[in-house]
């Protein structure tokens, strides 16, 4: 999506409120949490992923992102221990969604990959009140006139409008609860931009959010009596992006009425720079390696999304 978030904004029919929402920022402030017990295992989760994973003298991104992910995911399954409900998740790699809405007389869809999804036995509670949903309707979507909203879109020939979860009927985990994307590509140029992956994260938590409600609540497009939330965090393994999506409503086709939420906080480094080799100028070592800036709040962000619809 070129203009980004503004445009995957009107696609899905969405209100964008800066911040993350203040059901995940009380977890981040609660302090029987024990978060800063964390700090001292999430910098040697980064150390390990970019100083000492490889025989390398500096690993690749390609390398290190994944490792650093699967280092977080890890500190955050020793909640456990205080909360079990914890247990009651589950990883999905490589999981395909599609979801087909309508827009103004346009037939859209997401399609393919959508990350690793975390899937849950229960779903995330409505982070938005009845009334904050309510006031929606006075929220003026931007238009992009006399450019298309669909510029750049794919077009492709639809022959049967699907929506599926990816998982079969019964599967115990069957709620979506928070999307990964690992923009672990060593040449930047075949990243995605840190808007553009915003972008991808917002559509393809709406993806979820959509296919989900429709096989709650048919395919009738209605305000939804349970509004279906799908978190999604992004990152290339330094800078974090972080995501709540509301689905209120699968009435999509005209811009009046409800409109969905979405809450973004942007850019969140979790660290500023990973020294693999120590810099030496006449035989002194002026910048030793290591990892320096470390931002504990970027973590507390990650935890309290893992956390978030079970604390």
């Amino acid at each position: 999506l070129f203009p980004g978030v503004r445009q995957a904004q009107w696609l899905t029919k969405t209100k964008l409120v800066e911040g993350l929402p203040p059901a995940v920022q009380s977890i981040m402030d609660n302090p029987a949490l024990g978060l800063q017990e964390l700090e001292k295992r999430v910098k040697h989760a980064v150390s390990q992923a970019r100083l000492w994973n490889t025989p390398e003298v500096a690993p690749r991104r390609e390398q290190y992102c994944p490792v650093l992910f699967e280092n977080l995911i890890h500190i955050c399954r020793l909640m456990s221990g205080k909360y079990p409900s914890l247990s009651k998740r589950m990883l999905a790699r490589n999981c395909r969604i599609a979801a087909t809405w309508e827009r103004e007389s346009i037939l859209l869809q997401v399609r393919g990959l959508s990350g690793i999804l975390m899937n849950s036995m229960t779903p995330i509670p409505p982070v938005a009140s009845k009334e904050e949903i309510v006031a929606t309707k006075e929220h003026v979507l931007e238009t992009f006139y006399p450019i298309a909203p669909t510029i750049d879109l794919q077009e492709v020939n639809v022959y049967k409008e699907l929506n599926d979860t990816g998982f079969r009927d019964g599967y115990p985990y069957s709620h979506p609860h928070t999307l990964f994307f690992l923009e672990s590509a060593n040449v930047r140029t075949d990243r995605f931009r840190p808007e553009q992956l915003r972008a991808k994260m917002l559509m393809f938590a709406f993806g979820n959010a959509l296919a989900k409600a429709r096989a709650l609540h048919g395919n009738d497009p209605k305000v939804l009596e349970q509004p279906v939330v799908v978190q999604s965090v992004g990152t290339d393994g330094q800078l974090f992006q972080f995501m709540v999506f509301q689905l209120n409503t699968t009435d999509l086709v005209s811009n009046d009425g409800v409109k969905n939420l979405v809450w973004i906080d942007s850019d969140q480094n979790l660290y500023e720079k990973a020294q693999c080799v120590p810099e030496v100028k006449k035989r002194v070592v002026t910048k030793p390696a290591g990892i320096s800036g470390f931002q504990p709040d970027t973590f507390k962000k990650f935890l309290a999304l893992y956390l978030h619809g079970t604390v």
